[in-house]
């Protein structure tokens, strides 16, 4: 179980949120409360900022405490700096998972900043779903111009440096689409969910399922990522063959179970995605990359195919941890 004090909702306003967590004894506890489609978390510190993400010009000011604070929130030389992507829902499972791996073998939980700004999430899935017209009202999303969300990207990675955070990681997939934009100039670690799953599946030492081939590693994706193209890139930088869906997959079943999960057809989005899977899997790859958290969400963890897929997330929790652990002993 983890300790609690104090709870904090994620609310709609449009403004940035702030979730802050500290790791020694005497630092503002917290716990993770599991629902049936996600968790809420109350915390200690929420921060306030203008409509940038900025701090206000005083560079420190009063908490409902009345401590005062500055710039940099946490000083922990081992500090996880969060930047929240297309769903916070989706980004809290990230940090539940960060927060109970760390944890164990006696570990004290490692201090992060958490930031989720709604008017980013809506740009990120504006983006991701201008990626397919049929879920855009007006197909006016299609050519999106993403300078604005790179920006706000860039944004709230300078906030958490100025915080106090000594690495910083996206659980987003559509994020990583501009990594080296938005990590350009950074100070700091800044990880890239594709260098960790590659990495983990490197040490892994698979052996090739088809004689006569490297060892191959389907991807499974929304066409917004897939077009990004980094997971390819990551993976076969490291060797691997790369095995994605082909265009007559694409269009007759991973499109339509997008269709059908916009229809709240549940078991037809299921049993589409499930043709996708078993499609890469008949091409010999090893494992399958489910870079999308709507499509692993229609995989129960009790099917077979479960077991021949990945989630990238768990990959970057593991490396985040494994990065906050080193920078501790220091």
């Amino acid at each position: 179980m983890f300790d609690v004090s104090m709870t904090m909702s994620f609310h709609s306003l449009n403004c940035p949120s702030y979730l802050v967590g500290g790791r020694n004894k005497h630092r503002t506890q917290f716990k993770i409360h599991s629902f049936n489609r996600g968790f809420a978390v109350k915390a200690s510190i929420l921060l306030p900022t203008d409509d940038n993400g900025n701090f206000p010009e005083s560079k420190s000011f009063k908490t409902p405490t009345s401590s005062r604070i500055t710039d940099s929130v946490l000083s922990h030389a081992n500090t996880v700096g969060i930047i929240g992507g297309v769903s916070a829902i989706s980004t809290m499972r990230f940090l539940k998972k960060l927060v109970g791996w760390s944890l164990k073998d006696g570990e004290e939980t490692l201090p992060f900043i958490f930031c989720n700004d709604p008017v980013l999430n809506r740009e990120l899935s504006s983006h991701e779903r201008g990626s397919f017209p049929f879920l855009s009202l007006k197909n006016v999303h299609t050519h999106l111009d993403h300078t604005p969300i790179v920006e706000n990207l860039r944004r709230k990675r300078s906030f958490l440096e100025r915080a106090g955070a000594r690495c910083i990681v996206m659980p987003c997939h559509i994020s990583h689409s501009w990594h080296s934009d938005i990590s350009e100039g950074c100070s700091v670690p800044f990880l890239h969910v594709g260098e960790c799953v590659a990495k983990e599946l490197k040490e892994a030492n698979l052996k090739p399922i088809a004689a006569g081939s490297n060892v191959r590693i389907g991807v499974l994706a929304t066409d917004a990522t897939l077009k990004a193209d980094f997971y390819r890139e990551k993976l076969q930088n490291l060797g691997f063959e790369v095995v994605l869906p082909d265009k007559a997959t694409m269009e007759h079943t991973v499109i339509p179970a997008i269709e059908a999960l916009n229809r709240k057809d549940m078991e037809g989005a299921k049993n589409l995605f499930k043709i996708a899977l078993q499609v890469l899997l008949v091409r010999a790859v090893n494992t399958v990359i489910l870079a999308s958290d709507e499509m692993r969400a229609l995989l129960p963890p009790n099917d077979p195919l479960h077991k021949k897929c990945i989630d990238p997330m768990d990959a970057l929790a593991r490396s985040t941890i494994k990065w906050a652990q080193s920078a501790e002993k220091v």
